[in-house]
């Protein structure tokens, strides 16, 4: 029976893709590329087709690369009914139907979930809608602050100094404007790297003059009689002029529209087996529904089991695929997604990279280079095992701890052939902050080891 519902599905059967996303189209790609011979719709809220995100926060801002000019390049031709500019609204898991905004509704027998995520906007209505104010998420945010710094912003000011508030600070930098970032914690990147490696990202910022707060937050927005953002108040009750501020408080989990679904979906992704099929909210997985990109959230063997969500663009391209194969495959077939975490971020001159899930680890080790000369590899241990690295102007010694990492190699670090570590070479707390606390979060979040976890780690208070 299974095998004839697999050919019946590849044949003709109907599948559906909810958001027009890296993960979305890779997916689209796969199907295509595995002979799946029947209707495929994409659905995304966006009215542009899939485009690359990084970019956006760098080259973009910067004038050397347009918005216009940052569709992903398709491989082939994936056939697909494209329903775009209209943003999926509900799902009825029972009689397969996807509930689109404008009141359409899509059937399919399979369904792929790659909505990602948004910017997490400024709590205050009000503040948010000031002229001058911006996210950075979508092409059209880019559009819109390039334009508004193009045409002479003096002073900007960054909320959140996780990667994507710290390359707007870089690039605001690098096009001569007056800088101030505000941080929470006690320094940028630190839910991502932890404090060790933030104290290097502070001096980076320091040096190349933004005015860096930490251990702050913004209590307001105020605005001029013309209704622009003319400074911002933080909770040391200064008062800092600005003419652009740029809201980077992390991002939400596309989720909200799957409510009452019946899918195990909340603030923290979808569950997914490692197959990628999500799972219902009693825990049990469905077998027509998958996720793939930032919107899921799935087991992962080298860390535990552990649910890991992964904002993270080579994740996004791989699990897409792995979702796709198995989706029009017969269960023997199915392949789990495997992917090691992985990020890079460009800003001040440096290029930091990032493998494994550095915010796991209580411990890490400057094991090359050194923190004072920003050139260095670091390690990162959790209960005597290796779970991460970074590396920071030193990319060439990350494939090497990547292997080090599926191993399951010991921390700390040993160096053999000395009688004792190096000078400095220990092990210090890698200093993360508590988890509990809402800081511009962590580019992986681990969220616990039941897909029905309805505990949240990271609960944002008011800014």
């Amino acid at each position: 029976m299974a095998a004839d519902y697999v050919d019946w599905l590849r044949r003709e059967g109907r599948i559906v893709v909810v958001g027009a996303s890296l993960a979305g189209l890779r997916a689209a790609e796969t199907l295509r590329a595995e002979g799946f011979a029947g209707s495929l719709t994409m659905v995304g809220d966006e009215p542009y087709e899939p485009y690359d995100r990084p970019p956006l926060s760098k080259a973009v801002l910067l004038g050397k690369a347009s918005p216009d000019h940052t569709d992903l390049p398709q491989s082939r031709d994936i056939d697909a009914k494209w329903r775009l500019g209209v943003a999926a609204s509900g799902l009825d898991i029972t009689a397969k139907r996807v509930r689109l905004s404008d009141g359409d509704e899509i059937e399919y027998d399979r369904l792929l979930i790659a909505t990602g995520v948004r910017a997490r906007p400024w709590p205050n209505d009000a503040e948010a809608g000031l002229g001058g104010v911006f996210v950075l998420r979508t092409r059209d945010d880019a559009v819109g602050l390039y334009r508004r710094l193009k045409a002479g912003a003096r002073r900007v000011f960054v909320i959140g100094a996780g990667f994507a508030g710290s390359e707007v600070a870089s690039a605001c930098r690098e096009r001569g404007m007056e800088v101030t970032v505000a941080e929470r914690a006690g320094g940028p990147l630190v839910g991502a790297l932890g404090g060790v490696v933030g104290a290097v990202a502070t001096d980076l910022q320091l040096e190349n003059g933004v005015d860096l707060r930490t251990h702050v937050t913004v209590t307001a927005l105020e605005g001029d009689s013309a209704g622009k953002v003319r400074a911002v108040h933080l909770s040391d009750e200064s008062v800092v002029e600005a003419d652009v501020v740029v809201v980077s408080l992390g991002s939400i989990r596309n989720t909200d529209w799957l409510a009452g679904s019946g899918l195990g979906a909340g603030p923290r992704g979808i569950a997914t087996d490692a197959g990628c099929r999500a799972f219902d909210f009693r825990g049990i997985v469905t077998d027509d529904v998958f996720a793939a990109g930032d919107v899921a959230r799935s087991p992962h063997p080298l860390f535990g089991y552990q649910f890991l969500s992964l904002e993270h663009w080579g994740n996004a391209v791989a699990q897409g695929a792995t979702a796709a194969h198995n989706m029009v495959c017969a269960a023997t077939d199915r392949r789990p997604h495997m992917w090691m975490p992985a990020f890079w971020s460009s800003q001040f001159g440096v290029n930091i990279k990032s493998v494994g899930v550095p915010p796991m680890a209580d411990e890490i080790m400057i094991t090359q280079g050194s923190l004072a000369e920003r050139r260095f590899a670091g390690v990162y241990g959790y209960k005597g095992r290796i779970v991460a690295a970074v590396t920071f102007n030193s990319a060439k010694w990350l494939e090497y701890y990547q292997r080090q990492i599926e191993q399951g190699a010991p921390f700390p670090v040993d160096y053999p052939t000395m009688d004792r570590r190096p000078e400095g070479r220990q092990p210090m707390p890698a200093d993360f902050p508590d988890p509990s606390l809402p800081t511009h979060g962590p580019t992986v979040t681990l969220s616990g080891y039941s897909p029905a976890d309805r505990r949240m780690v990271f609960t944002p208070a008011h800014h």
